[in-house]
């Protein structure tokens, strides 16, 4: 058995075609014990700095300890780091379901899952009190600052206000704002978030 995380879509066709090969929802089901075991085992550091900080969490050093580890931890989705080595070693058992799923991964994609806000597709994630809109449709608004947010004569659009920062892409690019961090990193300006 093997794992592939988001083949290019001629990869994915070919496998899809043999009727051989599952579709992955990502969901993993497995023991603390074990998921950290072949963490400790395939990642150390990474697993030591995670341990560390579960330790801290509940006392009065975990904002120190946090502070201290996490930024130093190696970026790696769980997928890379656990579920592709363990898969090449037979570890991994595939389970089919029938139930509903959805990848909420960017804020496009949690647009579909929030009521729309009077009839023109505008999803708001917080306090609706806190955003004013003219002319605009279609929009996914985070008001998580607790200042207004004022949007005119836009739309399709992604505005995150928190107290660190504030994004604003459209929702056919909320994918990329890995983009953003990466270049918000290459200045240096990632320590300000």
């Amino acid at each position: 058995m093997g794992f592939t995380e988001k083949p290019d879509a001629a990869t994915a066709r070919a496998y899809l075609a043999t009727g051989d090969y599952r579709w992955n929802a990502g969901m993993f089901l497995v023991r603390t014990s074990v998921l950290l075991g072949h963490l400790q085992r395939l990642r150390p550091a990474l697993h030591d700095g995670l341990v560390r900080i579960a330790a801290a969490w509940g006392t009065p050093e975990r904002d120190a300890v946090l502070e201290d580890t996490w930024p130093g931890l190696e970026k790696i989705a769980i997928d890379h780091a656990v579920a592709e080595p363990v898969a090449a070693e037979g570890d991994v058992a595939v389970v089919p379901g029938t139930f509903g799923w959805d990848d909420v991964g960017d804020f496009n994609s949690l647009a579909a899952l929030l009521p729309s806000l009077d009839g023109t597709g505008t999803k708001i994630l917080g306090d609706e009190a806190n955003v004013v809109r003219v002319e605009s449709a279609g929009s996914v608004l985070v008001p998580a600052a607790g200042r207004p947010i004022a949007v005119l004569g836009l739309d399709d659009v992604v505005v995150v206000d928190t107290p660190d920062a504030i994004l604003v892409t459209t929702r056919a690019r909320a994918q990329q704002v890995k983009d953003v961090v990466q270049e918000l990193h290459e200045r240096g300006l990632d320590d300000l978030l």
